[in-house]
């Protein structure tokens, strides 16, 4: 009776696979435990083949027989732990060290199929190998483990679409951020948000963790993402969410070229999850000060009827932050957009401020007029913007007295009116057809007024690095 009870439950879980992916998993298992063919599952031996802890570490090098292992060896402990307790009825699985194909199967089965309440046992586990609640610390290190596992995953299987660790920034300081950001959601029963000191040293029980996973979808995403390109499973069939999909967009404009984005992988996947579905599978460079020079004629040619974009820079005291305009910038002394638009930070902590409701100044630019402020500004009003470059370049300002009124964001900069370092502008989506950058003419031969002036500013062509290079992988969009 015991071995059906364990057929069922075996084969039920099974049956939320469909047939190939089902095979992919009996041959990810047969890798594990050194054998092959799934001869064994077709005579019933379901259980009888085991993994170990040792034979999951090895496999890490075995699955491609690669230098490098395609995970962090505190991710597949972490993953070992979540198989292992998974309780087979009637068997004191609890003590053993070995993975039974059950355990295997329904592991894959609540973590990539599963609810909240099918995932939070194995996560529990994962966080903790003791039974009963867990410290805030101990969620924050099993998410930070989380989110490092995707970024180096994805670098390992080189899916990261033209993004990689040197043209971005350091991601060690974006996990922690990132993990800070996703922690900032843990709510105790009464409802109560624990916050610093006081979130690392408090015990957390079961269901407060499985609600903060119901909660915040990006748990789910990046441990599906760990085990698909991790253990090499089930990663090159078409995922039902699409959220894999889009977990990275693709990367366009930075190929060829010396540069290092503002942006580092876990802000760029967080950022990336608030922006509209349709506008997720791709980033392209429209402007970079470094490259175009520190100009504000400059940054409105190069945005200017591009679609929405990202506009993100830092301030001399290193504080990373921008906003999200929903529609193409146009010049003009109105403000524009709608309530798509976000105001966001990156640098020191990682967080994404949504409109209120109270008015609509989401996004303005204008430029050489006399009676109107002149500049870049997101939310709030004029003189006092959440967000704005000044078009006296290299001045700017984040005002909120307590919070920006259009995106209930705080003081983004590290002072009140900041000093500009840097500015990146990202067209997200796909360009507007009217935008097509085939053959058009450098601003310098456009304009041969902006490169004087440029010159006489004391600014050279940056390694004609204003002229924008026709990229080989422009071509294929």
């Amino acid at each position: 009776k015991m071995g059906n009870a364990e057929s069922n439950a075996y084969r039920n879980h099974m049956s939320r696979f469909l047939p190939e992916e089902q095979s992919d998993i009996d041959g990810v298992f047969d890798t594990l435990t050194g054998s092959s063919g799934s001869a064994g599952v077709k005579n019933g031996k379901a259980a009888k083949k085991t993994v170990t802890l040792a034979a999951l570490q090895a496999s890490q090098l075995l699955l491609l027989a690669y230098t490098r292992e395609p995970l962090p060896e505190q991710m597949t402990v972490r993953l070992y732990n979540g198989m292992k307790s998974i309780d087979l009825t009637g068997k004191s699985s609890g003590l053993s060290e070995q993975i039974a194909k059950e355990q295997f199967v329904i592991f894959m089965s609540n973590l990539l199929k599963g609810n909240a309440e099918e995932k939070i046992t194995i996560i529990m586990r994962m966080i903790s190998k003791a039974e009963g609640p867990v410290k805030g610390k101990q969620i924050q290190e099993f998410t930070e483990d989380l989110i490092m596992s995707v970024v180096h995953v994805l670098n390992y299987r080189k899916e990261l679409k033209g993004w990689n660790l040197e043209n971005t920034r350091d991601s060690a300081s974006g996990v922690k951020t990132l993990a800070s950001q996703l922690l900032s959601e843990l709510k105790l029963a009464d409802g109560t948000k624990p916050v610093g000191p006081r979130l690392m040293e408090t015990n957390f029980d079961q269901s407060v963790i499985e609600d903060w996973v119901y909660r915040v979808p990006q748990i789910s995403i990046f441990l599906s993402a760990v085990i698909r390109q991790g253990l090499h499973v089930l990663h090159s069939l078409p995922d039902q969410t699409k959220d894999i999909l889009n977990l990275v967009p693709s990367c366009k404009g930075m190929k060829g070229r010396e540069l290092v984005s503002l942006f580092d992988i876990p802000s760029i996947i967080y950022i990336n999850s608030h922006l509209p579905a349709e506008l997720q599978h791709k980033w392209q460079l429209l402007f970079s000060s470094r490259l175009h020079g520190e100009s504000f004629s400059q940054l409105c040619w190069h945005i200017v009827k591009k679609g929405p974009c990202i506009v993100i820079l830092k301030d001399l005291d290193g504080h990373i932050f921008g906003g999200f305009a929903s529609h193409s910038w146009e010049v003009k002394p109105q403000f524009q957009g709608d309530n798509r638009c976000f105001l966001f930070s990156v640098f020191p902590s990682l967080a994404v401020y949504t409109y209120t409701g109270y008015n609509d100044h989401y996004m303005y630019l204008n430029h050489g007029q006399q009676t109107m402020p002149n500049g870049l500004g997101m939310g709030g009003q004029h003189g006092y913007f959440g967000l704005w470059i000044d078009s006296d370049y290299g001045k700017g300002h984040s005002k909120a007295k307590p919070r920006c009124t259009t995106y209930n964001s705080p003081q983004l900069s590290a002072k009140e009116d900041f000093t500009l370092d840097d500015v990146e502008v990202w067209a997200v989506g796909d360009l507007p057809e009217s935008a097509g950058t085939k053959g058009k003419k450098s601003v310098l031969d456009v304009d041969p007024e902006a490169q004087a002036f440029l010159e006489m500013a004391g600014k050279t062509r940056h390694s004609e690095g204003l002229r924008e290079p026709v990229e080989e992988d422009e071509e294929d969009n």
